[in-house]
């Protein structure tokens, strides 16, 4: 599953539809499309466009077919310019009992395609949760625009020069202005692509969503989506509340957090989550020799940055400073072995040792001058750029100030400008502001560190139809089809299955199957 940290992470109201307060209010912005889009056939094929094509692969073990269609670039001229769409698509294996369509979006922005493998056999290869899932739903995967295999925008960003941003804690006006310097190079290099930047916005994606349902056939469809997933179904339900049925939503994030400031609010969140990794590591201090307590482990981090601060390291070649060391101590999962991993990782930045093989090989990408295409960098914050338009540069560096005697760990990283603050282009519309009584299910952790507890209770009010059951004490980003989420997976498989959603929220505790 891609987290929303995969990238770390003007003009008039074409179309703008305010369905404030409504339950399945209708929209007919499909029908106005040309017929040359409504009536294309999705003609299907093998998934496997190569022998190095892993996704492909995967798609065609689960039995699925990929296809392609076309979608106008803007759909406030549907007569004008196009982009490919591709999609995965694979059959209910009990036709019988068939529900329906469920699109599945793993978040991101990012290729999701293979969300129909996510149901099919898991995460891990495996998962008994969802089988039933797969019998009785077509699933459906749709890369969304500018990402995998879609029409594709790419700036040609190298991936060390992107990750000194997206992963810098700039608390200093020298590191902040690097980081500036930095963002105006990166933008720059998107600005021949002027003509698609305005139209990456999550409402064109949904536009997308729904033109793929006519092509489907289908009268609704389902959803489920994890991460930014979550903002997308949201904005899906508000537009084309008439056209979706039962809606899951993994780790919601805040409606109004997507855009420039998507991280401006977790580093409360982020230092909860490390401070939980504290606590495990605590506890094996045989065996990682950090501190016997969550107080000594976590002044053993303070004591890195500090001695960085004056004594910068080079870990495998690469150059390690105070700014880059709060994105090195993330943690989107706590899990035995995820912890594990970031306790060998601090360790190597406290001892200046030689990386672990996993954490070399995270630090090259830092002195990565080749573009990874595959990352899709540039896509994922020209979704963010086209959502909400950002603050001035000056705004960023005050409000990383204001914030550092509260948030000392991960302030800056959380509140540090991003591109978008000298992007060539502003949003073609306003963002689409959530507020329907649409049916929903919100499952997520209760110490998620990228979709803050706070952003998804102004999830949940938002879509005031939605009842949420909440897994206790994780800290974690995903939940469902997680090992020690069982009661998650069922109040999931009882509403897309039956129907029945919790008749109140619901806190539920870690078992496992």
């Amino acid at each position: 599953m891609r987290s929303i940290r995969s990238g770390r992470y003007l003009a008039a109201a074409a179309l703008t539809v305010s369905l404030a307060g409504c339950g399945s209010a209708p929209s007919d912005e499909s029908a106005a499309l040309p017929d040359r889009l409504r009536d294309q056939s999705i003609a299907w094929h093998d998934c496997r466009s190569g022998p190095d094509d892993v996704v492909g692969d995967r798609l065609a073990a689960a039995g699925a077919r990929c296809g392609e269609f076309q979608a106008p670039l803007d759909y406030a001229d549907p007569a004008g310019q196009t982009i490919t769409i591709a999609v995965a698509h694979r059959a209910a294996t009990d036709s019988g009992r068939r529900l329906g369509t469920l699109l599945v979006q793993t978040g991101g922005p990012g290729p999701s395609r293979d969300g129909v493998t996510m149901i099919v056999d898991g995460p891990e290869g495996g998962h008994p949760a969802a089988a039933a899932l797969a019998e009785r739903y077509d699933l459906v995967g749709m890369d969304p625009r500018f990402f995998g295999a879609s029409t594709p925008l790419e700036c040609g960003w190298p991936t060390g020069s992107y990750l000194g941003i997206a992963q810098a804690a700039p608390t200093n006006r020298a590191d902040f202005d690097r980081t500036v310097d930095a963002a105006r190079e990166l933008a720059a290099r998107c600005a021949p692509n002027q003509a698609l930047l305005p139209h990456a916005s999550t409402r064109a994606i949904a536009r997308d969503m729904d033109l793929l349902r006519v092509l489907l056939g289908e009268s609704t469809v389902s959803y489920i989506g994890w991460s930014w997933g979550t903002y997308l179904g949201a904005v899906y339900t508000q537009i084309f509340g008439d056209r979706i049925d039962r809606v899951v939503l993994d780790s919601a994030l805040d409606p109004r957090a997507p855009g420039p400031d998507l991280t401006r609010d977790t580093a409360a969140a982020d230092a909860a989550a490390l401070a939980d990794w504290a606590r495990w590591t605590s506890a094996r201090d045989a065996e990682f020799g950090l501190g016997a307590t969550e107080d000594a482990v976590l002044r053993t981090v303070d004591n890195i940055i500090r001695t960085v601060t004056t004594h910068p390291l080079s870990l495998g070649g690469v150059p390690i400073t105070a700014d880059m060391i709060p994105g090195l101590l993330l943690t989107v999962d706590d899990s035995d072995t995820s912890y594990a991993e970031l306790s060998q990782q601090v360790r190597v930045l406290r001892d200046g040792a030689d990386p672990t093989p996993g954490m070399a090989q995270k630090l090259a990408l830092y002195a990565d001058t080749a573009t990874s295409p595959e990352f899709g960098f540039s896509a994922t914050v020209a979704n963010q750029c086209a959502e909400r338009p950002a603050r001035g540069v000056e705004d960023y560096f005050t409000d990383i100030q204001r914030h550092r005697d509260t948030e000392p760990m991960f302030g800056a990283l959380a509140r540090h400008l991003t591109p978008c603050a000298v992007w060539p282009v502003g949003p073609a519309e306003p963002a689409t502001e959530i507020a329907n009584r649409h049916p929903a299910l919100l499952i997520g952790a209760a110490g998620d560190p990228v979709a803050p507890a706070a952003g998804q209770k102004a999830m949940r009010q938002a879509l005031s139809g939605s009842r949420s059951t909440t897994l206790a004490d994780a800290f974690r980003h995903g939940v469902y089809l997680m090992d020690g989420a069982r009661c998650v997976d069922s109040a999931v498989e009882r509403y897309l299955l039956d129907g029945a959603l919790p008749a109140n929220d619901e806190i539920c505790q870690r078992d496992r199957y």
